[in-house]
């Protein structure tokens, strides 16, 4: 049946804010015979199904995350998509949520719902399955109307090609750097025996969060991270920095990898990252200009997101070498920026 449909709609829904590692709790399906929700949860094999949906061009709403879900737990990389949000983003469209563009295009208000909620549990409740039908029902229709605006605005390629990118950005993404993983929002400041011990704490705090299956935030949060492995690298106490209703078991588990971190000789200690940024010259920030003022009269005149067309890094790499990066460029971003005003 799903092998003979004329289109498929799809959305996954995860644990992400309940469980760790996050899993596909949930994948909802709507096609011209109705809507359905599949159990990734139950004991059946997916082959099938998912071997059904790889011959479809897709109709999904901001599909990187479903991507890279689909293709972490489930080896699943469609073939083709069309992506309703980036649709209504290349037609200028400021509010692009689904909600907003379903209101805006085909007159119905959907309820925000549970959108926090946790998709593992079962069985799911009644507004928990009304809130997930509703994330495919209306794409088919809402695509129509986009297709045909992108269509009569000449950017239909556009979106193709974008949409192609995105299916490749998604779900090719490179092994995770052991150096890296652990290097979280705040660690910039902190000197290298800090950076030891936090490199500890990072991983203490993997192994809590696995076998407690929650999150990391719910264990110890990233700012706390960096203040107890600054604190222990300045010979401060650490314990006014702990949570109140830490456990003692915790505790111990927070002295233990702090322990392990201040004892790293200081030639294995972590090395301070060193920006690797190149200084652009006078040349490459007058080209960083002109091609800022091009991009963004460009986008003015199509009434797009100038970021659409090249972010500031994606500027930067341009200003100083065109050649090698403008190949990075889409078709049509390049087409649209190669030209001089």
């Amino acid at each position: 049946m799903l092998r003979a449909a004329h289109w498929v709609a799809v959305d996954t829904e995860a644990d992400s804010l309940h469980a760790y590692p996050e899993k596909v709790c949930l994948i909802q399906v709507s096609t011209a015979a109705g809507d359905r929700l599949i159990d990734p949860l139950a004991k059946f094999p997916l082959d099938s199904f998912l071997e059904a949906l790889s011959g479809h061009q897709l109709i999904m709403h901001g599909a990187d995350y479903d991507l890279r879900l689909l293709r972490k737990h489930h080896e699943f990389v469609p073939s083709s998509i069309f992506d309703t949000m980036l649709a209504a983003r290349l037609l200028g469209v400021s509010k692009f949520s689904l909600s907003d563009l379903v209101e805006n295009y085909l007159g119905v208000k959907l309820e925000k719902g549970p959108q926090k909620a946790n998709w593992a549990l079962r069985p799911l409740t009644d507004r928990m399955e009304k809130y997930a039908r509703n994330d495919t029902h209306y794409l088919k229709p809402l695509s129509d109307h986009l297709k045909n605006e992108l269509s009569e605005k000449g950017r239909l390629g556009w979106h193709a090609e974008y949409c192609a990118r995105l299916i490749v950005d998604s779900t090719t993404e490179p092994d995770p750097d052991p150096d890296q993983v652990w290097r979280i929002k705040g660690s910039h400041r902190l000197s290298r025996p800090a950076l030891a011990v936090l490199r500890e704490l990072w991983r203490w705090r993997e192994q809590e969060a696995i076998a407690a299956n929650r999150p990391p935030f719910f264990v110890l949060s990233h700012e706390l991270l960096v203040g107890i492995a600054e604190s222990a690298a300045t010979g401060q106490s650490i314990e006014p920095l702990f949570p109140r209703h830490l456990s003692e078991r915790r505790s111990s588990g927070i002295y233990r990898a702090v322990q392990k971190g201040l004892a790293v000789p200081s030639d294995h200690q972590p090395r301070i990252p060193r920006t690797s940024a190149h200084r652009p010259n006078e040349a490459q920030r007058r080209r960083y200009l002109d091609l800022q003022k091009r991009r963004d009269t460009r986008a003015n005149h199509l009434a797009i997101d100038p970021t659409l067309l090249a972010s500031r890094s994606v500027l930067s790499d341009l200003a100083h070498d065109w050649e090698t990066h403008s190949r990075e460029l889409m078709n049509w971003q390049r087409g649209i920026l190669e030209k001089p005003l």
